[in-house]
């Protein structure tokens, strides 16, 4: 059955905010759909105003009758990776997780964690 704007209008699309530091404002981006952007003086504006781009981005797209892009589900990943790092970075790793008392996967995961939780310089990650 063929989704409808409503459909479309509810799936989580990601969404990216990015400080406009020469014009100001923040420019609000759906990387998933190709071309959806717009901005706002706040965020909280540029947000609000992402709502609206985004359900003109998908009425043109469903009336053009072109397909749709959907987000990339997290079964697509397998949640491994290999990484190639400097001895003394997997020492100091080792070291560390031996002193916390976890595994140095565990405690590559925890950091991993908190590292992507707070980076946000100029960027904030909003699902929408």
């Amino acid at each position: 059955m063929k989704k409808t704007l409503s459909d479309y209008l509810k799936i989580p699309y990601r969404m990216e905010v990015v400080e406009d530091r020469e014009e100001g404002g923040y420019v609000v981006s759906f990387p998933e759909l190709p071309g959806c952007l717009t901005c706002g003086e706040t965020v909280e504006k540029a947000i609000v105003n992402a709502g609206d781009a985004k359900k003109a981005w998908l009425e043109a797209v469903l009336e053009e009758g072109a397909d749709i892009p959907e987000p990339a589900s997290e079964e697509a990943y397998s949640g491994q990776f290999k990484l190639r790092i400097p001895r003394s970075l997997h020492k100091s790793l080792a070291e560390h997780s031996k002193r916390e008392g976890i595994s140095m996967n565990q405690y590559c995961v925890y950091l991993l964690s908190k590292n992507d939780a707070v980076y946000v310089p100029n960027r904030g990650k909003h699902k929408y």
